[in-house]
Parts: structure tokens; C-alpha cells; sequence
């Protein structure tokens, strides 16, 4: 059953429209820009919100991959959102707001419409994972903060910056959500020579194909 109407949220406005040609003429999708970063992220999606009638929110775009998970050039759908440096540092190392009592750093996606998403992009012919991926403020740029990462969100396939933002706006309108990453470079250190950026805009145009077929 295809839903009533989708929500697709883009950092940038290449992301964008990467993903409306793949989607083709549709009136179903309405792709915007959020901006950079979970607070950009939240705001626009709300005011979006605020003035349409969705049954599905996505957020999209490029990300970096882990890459035991998710090479450069594949997709990522997530499992779960979770913002990954909410919380503190201590003297035994990150404890997140869950642990510290002050809310949920997690948020859920759709889990069925996730997991038809991931079969039907790799029935599709493209490399395609289902894991956690992390929202940061500031994304990673070394090997130590990617190990940590790894370590402390097993599975982990991917960062972003904006999904917990999109996500949090979509979870206070009772809609429901879920997030693709194309991979554009393995999370760690930042070589900027190494980063794929036309493969992974190319894997977001494809999965455009594949979302207007399955949602």
C-alpha cells in the first residue's frame, strides 16, 4: 500500500536534486532542504510539518559509511537514529543523556517500511546495509573517535548530521520515519581527495528510483 504523501529532507540542495531525478515526475514526494545539522534540521522540518499533510517522513543524503558495514558508494537505510554525542564526557567516557537520566538519545524508524526499502534497493542491483546511523554536530575526523564510535554503537553504518533532527520534528507529529545515506567517504580521518561524492550522489539518484516504487 503506497503512503498518501512523503516528506523527503535533503542538507544541501545537491542532495536534493540527486533525489528528484530519481524520483521522475511524482506529485506523491515533496523534497526539501533542511539545512546542516540536527538544529537546521529540526526547524525546517517542523515548519514543513506545520503546513502539509504526510503520512511518511525521510531524511536523506549523503553520509560518511563505517566502512565493515557500508562502503563508499553503497546505501544505508537506518535501523535506528541516534544522536551520538548527546551527553557528556566523563572520566570513563561518553555517557549518553539515556545514561544520564535526561531522555533517549535514540530514536525508532519504521522498521517495516525500512526493511522493504533495504530488500528493494538491493533487488535493484545496489550495495545496500540496514544499521544504526549516527547524527553528530560535528562529524568524525579521526580513527580514534571512529573506533569509539564503532565500539559504543555496535552495527554502526553511517553518520549524518541531520537525521535526529528530522526525526525528532516527524516523532512530535506522530509520523513516522526513516533514513538513507549514500556514501560518499569511510568515517575517520578526513582526506577530501579520497571522497567519492559522484558515486554517492549517483546511489542517491538510484534509490530516488527505488522509493517511488516502494513507498
Amino acid at each position: 500500500m503506497m503512503t498518501k504523501r512523503v516528506l523527503i529532507m535533503t542538507a544541501v540542495e545537491a542532495e536534493r536534486d540527486a533525489i528528484v531525478k530519481g524520483l521522475g515526475d511524482t506529485e506523491r514526494f515533496d523534497v526539501r532542504v533542511a539545512g546542516v545539522g540536527p538544529v537546521a534540521a529540526a526547524v525546517r522540518t517542523a515548519n514543513v510539518l506545520a503546513g502539509g499533510d504526510y503520512g511518511l517522513v525521510v531524511s536523506a543524503g549523503i553520509g560518511g559509511g563505517f566502512t565493515e558495514v557500508a562502503p563508499v558508494g553503497s546505501l544505508v537505510v537506518a535501523t535506528e537514529i541516534l544522536a551520538a554525542d548527546l551527553g557528556a564526557q566523563t572520566g570513563q567516557g561518553f555517557s549518553s543523556v539515556d545514561e544520564l537520566g535526561f531522555g533517549s538519545s535514540k530514536l525508532p524508524v519504521d522498521a517495516e517500511r525500512a526493511a522493504t526499502v533495504t530488500a528493494a534497493l538491493q533487488a535493484a542491483g545496489l550495495i545496500a546495509a540496514a544499521g544504526p546511523v549516527l547524527t553528530l554536530a560535528t562529524v568524525t575526523g579521526t580513527a580514534e573517535t571512529a573506533r569509539e564510535l564503532a565500539t559504543r554503537v555496535p552495527g554502526a553504518a553511517a553518520e549524518a548530521m541531520e537525521g535526529y533532527g528530522v526525526a525528532f520534528a516527524a516523532q512530535e507529529k506522530g509520523i513516522p520515519v526513516l533514513e538513507i545515506r549514500a556514501i560518499s567517504n569511510a568515517v575517520g580521518p578526513r582526506d577530501r581527495s579520497a571522497w567519492r561524492m559522484k558515486d554517492a550522489f549517483d546511489a542517491l539518484q538510484a534509490a530516488g528510483k527505488v522509493l517511488v516504487e516502494v513507498l
